[in-house]
Parts: structure tokens; sequence; C-alpha cells
């Protein structure tokens, strides 16, 4: 056990840190635990990135598993991870924090936070080419 955050307590417990991998097949309405990792970085040094790309090696050259999109939550909406993600020519859905530095504009404004952001009825539905600080410099995800 350990002190940690938990979004459904909105603050910090005593709890096991899991770090989970579930593969979700939509045209059978299924769903499988792949993989799961113990995060206890004081016990093994592991940070959660470390057990996502053990998990990762596992389910991508061992396992072999076809699939075209990565859902994750916002914890791992990192430019390492994004950035990996997109290298395997898939998808992921993953929100951003709301104090999340952000550019549409092209670079003509300064970057503002995720949460003051506008949205048209057709971007609400389609989304929003937007760069996030610290990606390379043209690159942008919706």
């Amino acid at each position: 056990m350990r002190r940690q955050y938990s979004g459904n307590a909105q603050g910090v417990i005593n709890g096991i840190g899991v770090v989970t991998c579930v593969y979700v097949n939509p045209q059978q309405d299924r769903f499988w635990l792949i993989d799961y990792r113990i995060y206890d970085p004081q016990g093994d040094g592991k940070t959660k990135w470390d057990h996502l790309k053990d998990m990762r090696s596992a389910w991508v050259y061992q396992k072999c598993l076809p699939f075209t999109g990565v859902l994750m939550d916002s914890w791992y909406a990192t430019k390492t991870v994004m950035l990996h993600i997109e290298q395997m020519q898939k998808t992921y859905y993953c929100p951003l924090k709301t104090n999340r530095r952000v550019d549409f504009s092209a670079g003509t404004t300064p970057y503002q936070r995720v949460d003051s952001l506008t949205w048209t009825q057709a971007e609400r539905k389609q989304g929003k080419p937007i760069k996030i600080r610290g990606f390379p410099k043209d690159h942008k995800v919706k």
C-alpha cells in the first residue's frame, strides 16, 4: 500500500497502484484483461511509463494482438507516449488535463490552457486541431 492520488476519491488515499491493459473488441462487445503491473516505484524502481513499455512489448511483439487504437487516461497523455503510439501508426484517445497549454492559432497567439478554449458545434463533434506545448513544431493533435 502507498499514498496515491485517486480520481474516484478526488484526493490522496492509501491504495495499491495497478497499471492495466484491457483489450476491447467492439464487434463482439467483449473485453479481456491482457496484462497488469503493480505500481511500486519504491520496490522495483519502475515508473508507470516503464510498466507501459513492458506491457506494450508483450502485447505488440509477443502476443501480436491486432488493434487500431489506444484509449488511455490523462496521466498517459504525454509527449513520449502519444508520439510512440503514432510511430506504431495507431490512433489514441485521451483527455488532456485542463491546465495543459495548447495553441490552435498556428502560433499567432500565446499558448493557453485547455479549459479556456472555445468550441464551435462542429468542433465539439469533429474535434479541433491543436498543438500541445512541448511537442514538435508543426505537430498537431485533434
